[in-house]
């Protein structure tokens, strides 16, 4: 039984949106920067997880598509703020063994 094919639906979109806003809005960011933005984005949003995108958004209606959307936009911007209202923060200590 293989796994491999199980993921978070949001995960692409969150990154792809994300991809898009480094075209313009995000230009000048780093790799730090973009991947913070989109672990704090992927933690406001749901777990929905699937295996195969393509069926996901066969059998999803119209409006719970752009709701979906929506949703992702919204916490990648509430994201980008907060990234940037802690950038320069200390980062917490991890305790190795």
């Amino acid at each position: 039984m293989s796994f491999e094919t199980i993921h978070n639906y949001y995960e692409q979109l969150v990154l792809d949106q994300i991809s898009e806003l480094t075209a313009n809005t995000l230009a000048n960011e780093d790799e730090d920067f973009l991947c913070d933005v989109a672990c704090v984005t992927l933690n406001q949003l749901p777990s929905r997880y699937v295996r195969h995108n393509v069926d996901m958004v066969f059998y999803m209606p119209v409006q719970e598509r752009e709701r979906i959307q929506l949703e992702v936009s919204e916490a990648i911007n509430k994201a980008i703020d907060y990234v940037k209202n802690h950038r320069g923060e200390k980062r917490p200590q991890t305790i190795s063994q």
